[in-house]
C-alpha cells in the first residue's frame, strides 16, 4: 500500500516538470523616456545626466568618455505585471548608468541600445525587457558622454 501511494505521488511529481522546466520568458518593448521622467519627478536621478537612446543625438557637440557602459539588471517579478517587473528592472539599469556617468564626469548616456543576451536591438523610443514567471530583466549599452 505505502509503495502504491509513493508511486503516485512520484508520477504526480514527474508530470509537473515539463510546466516547471519550460520557464516563461516574454519579450517586451516598452516606453524608455517614461520611466527617466518618473524617477526625476520622484527624485530618484537629479536630471543632471540625460539619457538618449540610439536615433536620437543630443543638441551640440558630443564626445565620448566611456563608450559601452554594460548594465544588466534583474528583478523579482512576482506578484507584478510584466510591465511593472521591467519598469523596476529598468530604473535600476537607470540608476547604475547615472552613477557610472558621474563617475566619469559625463553628463549624458548616448547611443543606448537595449543589449539581452549581447544582442542589440536599437529603438528610438522603446527598451527590451524580458520577463518570466519570476524575474524581470533589463540590459543596457550606452556611452557615457559629454554634451556641450
Amino acid at each position: 500500500m505505502y509503495i502504491k501511494h509513493w508511486a503516485a505521488a512520484a508520477t504526480v511529481a514527474l508530470l509537473a516538470l515539463p510546466g516547471i522546466s519550460q520557464a516563461r520568458d516574454t519579450q517586451l518593448y516598452l516606453p524608455f523616456q517614461k520611466v527617466v521622467a518618473q524617477m526625476t519627478a520622484e527624485g530618484k536621478i537629479d536630471g543632471s545626466v540625460k539619457y538618449y537612446l540610439a536615433g536620437n543625438q543630443p543638441r551640440g557637440k558630443v564626445t565620448v568618455v566611456s563608450p559601452n557602459a554594460i548594465t544588466n539588471k534583474k528583478t523579482n517579478a512576482f506578484n507584478k505585471s510584466d510591465t511593472e517587473a521591467c519598469e523596476w528592472a529598468l530604473q535600476s539599469a537607470i540608476l547604475t548608468l547615472d552613477s557610472a556617468a558621474k563617475k566619469v564626469g559625463a553628463n549624458a548616456v548616448t547611443n543606448i541600445v537595449s543589449y539581452y543576451k549581447s544582442n542589440a536591438h536599437a529603438d528610438a523610443n522603446n527598451y527590451e525587457c524580458h520577463a518570466g514567471a519570476f524575474i524581470g530583466g533589463v540590459a543596457l549599452k550606452g556611452d557615457l558622454s559629454k554634451v556641450q
